[in-house]
């Protein structure tokens, strides 16, 4: 049986797809771990080396901790804005054969083999195509529909190409 729901995208739904893009890696690891460490180099090195120092290190330590998620959340907020295709309705069919997304007169299927990964995270459900592209599914609108597309992903997907519980 077919699985079929609406979605409608909003700022904080790329806004967390965005988000999970730049900190679930390395780099995003990497670079919460050098915040940490110059904040902690700048309170240590407080009253120990001249003023100026101390400033550079907090002005590090607040660019790291909060220019990246400023800079997503605006990036978010202009791709909705420029994007009429981001605004308006989805309509996705999932069954045995993949995914099937339209809206208004175009569509696109999505074959279960041509799927990268499928993650769930607390907030939106990620169908990747590749390792960058993906479909944004909001949990919130998915409903009591995200228990059989989970069940349908662990069972047509790879063990290593599915995060869903």
């Amino acid at each position: 049986m077919p699985i079929e729901f609406d979605i409608t995208l909003d700022v904080k739904d790329l806004y967390r797809f965005n988000l999970y893009q730049a900190y679930a890696g390395f780099q995003g690891i990497f670079s919460i771990v050098v915040a940490a460490a110059v904040c902690v180099l700048a309170v240590v090195s407080r009253g120990k080396v001249e003023p100026m120092y101390t400033a550079v290190y907090a002005g590090f330590c607040v660019m790291f901790l909060l220019y990246l998620p400023a800079a997503l959340y605006l990036r978010s907020k202009a791709s909705l804005a420029r994007s009429e295709v981001l605004r308006a309705p989805l309509h996705f069919t999932v069954d045995e054969n993949g995914f099937t997304v339209s809206q208004a007169e175009a569509r696109a299927e999505l074959p279960w083999k041509q799927i990268y990964k499928m993650v769930a995270t607390k907030s939106n459900v990620l169908v990747y195509s590749s390792r960058i592209n993906a479909y944004v599914i909001p949990r919130g609108q998915l409903g009591e529909n995200y228990g059989p597309l989970a069940e349908l992903a662990n069972a047509r997907l790879e063990k290593f190409r599915v995060k869903m519980k």
